[in-house]
């Protein structure tokens, strides 16, 4: 007798995302993986496009297809600028803090009995059919697709690294199917559960820096020279990045399979 595959619940937070809607469900209907092994979570906040009320309107069909269903909605109260591109230096802390507090609380509402998180994000348009049981296969704890906006070209998300960010996953095809990495970006990203059960979350802070409330004999860094150049963690990091450290910091390694190749929509 065959086991059932693990279960896992796929986890989307969502902002003005009505014209990605039609492209993310269906890509997620063209999954190869047991729908009775598949929960679906997300959360919309800060919409102006009717976003909450179009994912309203497809609940009954979804709930159908697959395992559970959710959808909750909480607003964060960021918008980007008038005239500024997302990627402006001068707004990534809010934004993307922002952006990690979304993922923080639909884990909070959406997770519950599952074995695997799924994190997808909503304008990510094409994926293999068999990409869940590709990623298991990898047997990590916390492993990321390559996401690009050409099949062979560089890497769409730069969040994952290795090495202070010197080395994105186009430059480590070479090393093989599974890389190490440093951090992880968020456009997909398979975590088992029970890390996010012990406290792995997404921060919304500059994590990595010494903290000055601490006290100097409880200074792990002041009582041990784990480091014989300044501490790399220059200015911290949030969201995925931010993640990528915790992990480590738990005793968790992250990886990521160069050659599965995902696609974001091309902006």
């Amino acid at each position: 007798m065959m086991n059932d595959p693990p279960t896992i619940v796929i986890l989307t937070p969502v902002k003005d995302a009505v014209e990605h809607l039609d492209t993310y469900f269906r890509s997620l209907s063209a999954l190869s993986y047991s729908r009775d092994s598949l929960s679906l979570g997300m959360l919309e906040g800060d919409s102006r496009d009717g976003t909450h009320a179009e994912l309203e309107r497809r609940l009954p069909g979804l709930r159908c297809e697959f395992r559970t269903v959710g959808l909750w909605k909480k607003d964060f109260g960021f918008r980007i600028p008038g005239g500024r591109p997302r990627w402006d230096v001068h707004i990534q802390v809010p934004r993307r803090a922002a952006i990690s507090k979304s993922r923080n609380y639909l884990l909070s509402r959406a997770l519950d009995d599952e074995d695997w998180v799924l994190w997808l994000d909503v304008d990510v348009v094409e994926y293999p059919p068999d990409v869940i049981e590709r990623l298991l296969a990898a047997g990590r704890d916390i492993v990321h697709p390559n996401c690009v906006k050409e099949y062979g070209g560089e890497s769409f998300d730069l969040n994952a690294w290795r090495d202070q960010g010197r080395h994105h996953l186009h430059d480590l095809r070479s090393e093989g199917d599974l890389v190490r990495l440093h951090a992880v970006g968020g456009t997909m990203l398979l975590v088992r559960a029970d890390l996010h059960r012990e406290g792995l979350v997404f921060p919304p802070f500059l994590y990595g820096l010494r903290n000055p409330l601490i006290r100097p004999e409880h200074d792990f860094f002041s009582r041990r020279n784990w480091w014989s150049k300044p501490n790399p963690r220059y200015v911290g990091e949030i969201d995925t990045e931010g993640f990528g450290m915790m992990a480590h910091d738990m005793g968790y390694e992250c990886w990521g399979m160069p050659n599965l190749e995902i696609k974001h929509k091309d902006t």
